[in-house]
């Protein structure tokens, strides 16, 4: 995915992962006061990198070679926190901007927690259940020293799940014998440790950031999601929460995707039917009474939120001139390039960005950790209402900061910076103090 080019409008875009999270990363960091340059290396550059090469048997008695990756960016606050991913275009440099990406997220929101990622390079689509699961007790095997409920705490991510992490952690508990290994994963099966409100946790933070910020006043007429249009790129585990999430709150969904298209209605869909017809298909798209469209037409549909919860770089410069909506709202990590947030600001659509939008799911995350280590169950609605408290404090405080936000005397540019970089400000202020807290060692 390195160097990639947008294919569209604007076509000498770099995609490459490395670049957007620096050039994001650069935009906040000029108006932090008093950042050292010694500090900004540190800042930016990974604490580890892990590369792992293993062998599975196949079914069909084949051996097959996989590569996979974890990365731990900072742990200043604490233990690396960070999904790991499962697909064929993974790769390191992708992991590494997404490790950065916790690291800011969890200051953003203050849970004690520092950046982490993983993945494997695999096609999930093309694999039984046994093989993923060899190939994830042997990647957690491989990452043996690395991982712990005080060191390093993977969660689910795409194309992972509740069932990834229960073999992660038995496999970790395998390892370490005698000890209480359940913190060692988040998002596991509630029957292992894990939390209710879990699987739904990124989806509701989606509803929860965009309710917080309409309550605001900065969309004229709206402050509330009721009656609003909605499009949602990506009918996964974060999509399809969103949608109910959002419609249960009298919003109207008029569009949905996945991999192979979307469908469109201007009546309103109802989430709940459209799963149904996924579950039965494998897709959305052919469900009656709708329109098939494809992944791009989504993303221009004309409607009042965007939310994308698909894959990066879906939003870029070739196509930024083109979104219809009056927010985004960013439910997937990187869903926009830093060309395409110049463009949308310059155009009045504000951008809810990731590190706000889907803390969610690593807020409760440290719920269940916590409530691992001490061997506690709390309900969905404690959970969920836990959650809803911190996201919206972290969204007043981005709001806040934003509303008083001076134009940049020293950066050349005299626009107010938008939300992503405000949120990243409050973050890298926040990992740089603790860093120089805690004294330069030795």
């Amino acid at each position: 995915m390195a160097n990639k080019s947008s294919g569209a409008g604007d076509t000498n875009e770099s995609l490459d992962p490395i670049s957007i999270s620096e050039e994001q990363f650069d935009r906040a960091a000029a108006y932090v006061q008093g950042l050292k340059t010694g500090l900004v290396d540190f800042l930016k550059k990974p604490k580890r990198v892990n590369i792992v090469s293993f062998p599975v048997e196949m079914e069909d008695d084949s051996v097959q070679s996989f590569q996979g990756f974890r990365v731990q960016h900072n742990r200043v606050f604490g233990p690396g926190k960070g999904g790991i991913r499962y697909h064929p275009d993974v790769t390191m440099e992708e992991v590494i901007s997404l490790a950065k990406l916790m690291t800011w997220k969890c200051a953003l929101v203050n849970v004690p927690f520092g950046g982490a990622k993983g993945g494997v390079v695999c096609d999930t689509k093309k694999l039984s259940e046994r093989e993923l699961r060899r190939i994830t007790r042997r990647y957690t095997s491989e990452l043996y020293d690395e991982l712990g409920p005080n060191q390093d705490i993977p969660a689910p991510d795409l194309y992972t799940n509740a069932q990834t992490m229960a073999w992660i952690f038995d496999t970790y508990d395998m390892l370490h014998p005698g000890y209480n290994n359940r913190p060692v994963v988040t998002g596991k099966p509630i029957e292992m440790g894990g939390t209710h409100g879990r699987h739904e946790a990124t989806g509701n933070g989606c509803l929860f950031v965009t309710e917080r910020f309409l309550a605001r006043g900065l969309i004229p007429g709206r402050r509330e999601v009721r009656g609003m249009r909605v499009a949602i790129q990506g009918f996964g585990d974060v999509g399809e929460v969103a949608a109910n999430a959002f419609h249960r709150q009298g919003a109207k969904i008029v569009a949905v995707s996945d991999s192979r298209g979307g469908i469109f209605d201007e009546a309103g869909l109802d989430p709940e039917a459209v799963g149904r017809f996924k579950t039965e298909q494998g897709t959305v798209v052919g469900m009656p009474d709708t329109v098939t469209i494809t992944n791009t037409e989504l993303l221009e549909k004309e409607c009042d939120i965007l939310l994308p919860a698909a894959l990066g770089n879906q939003i870029h410069a070739g196509n930024a001139a083109n979104i219809q909506a009056k927010l985004v709202v960013e439910g997937a990590n990187n869903p926009t390039t830093p060309r395409a947030d110049r463009i949308l600001q310059d155009r009045g659509i504000h951008v809810l960005p990731d590190i706000l939008v889907n803390a969610g799911g690593v807020t409760v995350s440290y719920f269940e950790w916590v409530q691992n280590q001490v061997n506690e169950s709390w309900d969905y609605d404690t959970t969920t209402e836990k959650m809803r408290a911190m996201v919206h404090a972290a969204t007043d405080t981005v709001f806040d900061r934003w509303q008083n936000f001076p134009a940049g005397e020293d950066t050349g540019d005299d626009r107010v910076p938008d939300f992503r970089t405000v949120a990243l400000v409050i973050a890298i202020e926040r990992v740089a103090h603790a860093t120089l807290m805690r004294g330069i060692w030795p």
